[in-house]
């Protein structure tokens, strides 16, 4: 199973429109688990050829937010704690795999596993992320298609 998830426009990991962002697309490839690939580009780098902490940081998060996302309508959520363990340098300019699961999925909590690994199956970063629901009375105006929350076509 991968099944795409939708992308917004303007998110700076999913953004498709934002000229400064990573645009990575995800899928749905298990229940309560995602993944997607990517080649950072050297311009995300902190030291020549390794990705800044902070960009690894945001994927990690992105991933383990987006495990809960599947439904319809989708789990907003944010990042009440994360807490990300460097293994090794992430490398720019090379193929790697992003992975997010879900750990534990209650009423208005979750919690979520995400990892980067390289296309070898060297696992390079994970984080232990805790989601907390984005309130109810900040999504019922958001009109998800202004925002281009959508699957697009690859």
């Amino acid at each position: 199973m991968r099944n795409p998830q939708p992308n917004s426009k303007s998110c700076f990991v999913c953004g498709l429109s934002n000229p400064h962002g990573l645009q990575l697309r995800f899928y749905s490839t298990g229940p309560e688990e995602i993944t997607t690939e990517i080649v950072v580009p050297d311009h995300y780098q902190g030291y020549p050829g390794v990705v800044h902490g902070g960009i690894v940081a945001a994927m990690l998060d992105e991933a383990a937010g987006r495990s809960l996302m599947g439904g319809d309508p989708p789990r907003f959520m944010y990042t009440a704690r994360i807490n990300v363990r460097y293994r090794k340098n992430v490398p720019t300019g090379q193929p790697l795999i992003l992975i997010g699961k879900v750990t534990k999925n209650k009423a208005r909590t979750a919690a979520a596993n995400s990892a980067l690994y390289t296309a070898d199956g060297t696992l390079l970063a994970e984080a232990d992320v805790l989601l907390v629901d984005v309130p109810k009375e900040m999504l019922q105006n958001v009109d998800l298609e202004k925002i281009g929350w959508k699957v697009y076509e690859e």
